[in-house]
């Protein structure tokens, strides 16, 4: 019975993180793109707090450590990851940013190769790094005479989007500091919303009353807020500690079919062969960098989805 659930909350938390690209798609149509991002995180945040003072007996950060972890997580995993992705998606379709987004596990390797003294990366790691960017590549198909087209600075965005998100994973674990993973969410998306807003205020082109209050936009945000983030977050924090971290990787690896099946479904986003492929080079990378922990876990992967123990 157990596996039975793992298996399904599993599926179901790849569903809600890839149709997620479909409707921050569909709110872009309604909502400022930085702007967009911003709200959803006041709405997620606020309702993370209030779920981190229940579940936890630390519900907000207390020492200089801690609060240098959250904003850590609030600038580069919250603010820097969506704002890159909300205004890149408004460029490319949901299928392709959420696979360049599938990047990001690759990229926080490779990160931490660098950055955490006790790790290194081997040949075969560099190989997986390389396959991972050849993957970007094919998805972006870079044109040298038209570098500025509007499409590949939208894919760029989604892929700085990424990095910022991998080098957040890796500066945390370098910061000398124990918190709830919920109160470090739930702090990091309030002050990530925050610095959102700030970055909306600086654009031109945003505003409020550039808002069009129709019930798909608000559809898309109570998605966003409710669906993809707080119920989100609450499925992936038990599935972190039922599976572990390898496990949780393979989202970012699921995610995107339900990214390509909603958003062909919903908003008629054609899904190309190009896009299969750069998904499948991309993968291929991940294994290659995470062959040994992948080899280690699959035991328990299968006894954790089908034994039940």
């Amino acid at each position: 019975m157990t596996g039975s659930r793992n298996a399904l909350l599993f599926v179901l938390l790849a569903a809600a993180w890839g149709s997620a690209f479909m409707a921050i798609k569909a709110g872009l149509e309604y909502f400022p793109p930085v702007l967009f991002a911003a709200i959803r995180y006041d709405v997620a945040g606020v309702l993370m707090l209030a779920y981190a003072v229940y579940a936890t007996d630390r519900w907000r950060p207390r020492t200089g450590g801690e609060w240098r972890l959250v904003l850590v997580g609030s600038a580069l995993m919250i603010a820097g990851y969506h704002a890159f992705l909300f205004v890149g998606e408004k460029e490319t379709t949901s299928a392709v940013a959420a696979i360049i987004v599938s990047f990001s596990p690759v990229l926080t390797t490779g990160f931490a190769r660098v950055l955490l003294p006790s790790e290194r990366l081997e040949p075969a790691g560099i190989a997986g790094l390389f396959l991972g960017l050849v993957g970007v590549a094919v998805l972006s198909q870079p044109n040298p005479n038209d570098l500025l087209a509007a499409d590949f600075v939208g894919k760029l965005l989604v892929l700085a989007a990424a990095v910022s998100f991998a080098l957040g994973s890796v500066l945390t674990r370098r910061i000398d500091a124990e918190l709830p993973i919920e109160t470090m969410e739930a702090w990091s998306m309030l002050l990530g919303a925050l610095m959102m807003h700030a970055v909306s205020i600086a654009r031109p082109s945003e505003s409020f009353a550039a808002i069009r209050w129709t019930p798909e936009a608000l559809a898309a945000l109570v998605y966003l807020s409710l669906v993809a983030s707080a119920l989100g977050f609450l499925v992936y924090f038990d599935l972190l500690e039922r599976l572990g971290p390898i496990e949780i990787n393979l989202v970012s690896y699921v995610a995107p079919v339900f990214a390509a099946l909603s958003g062909w479904y919903f908003l008629e986003e054609p899904v190309t062969p190009l896009t299969v492929a750069g998904f499948l080079v991309i993968f291929a990378g991940f294994c290659l960098l995470k062959r040994r922990a992948i080899s280690r876990e699959l035991p328990r992967l299968r006894a954790a989805f089908s034994s039940g123990r």
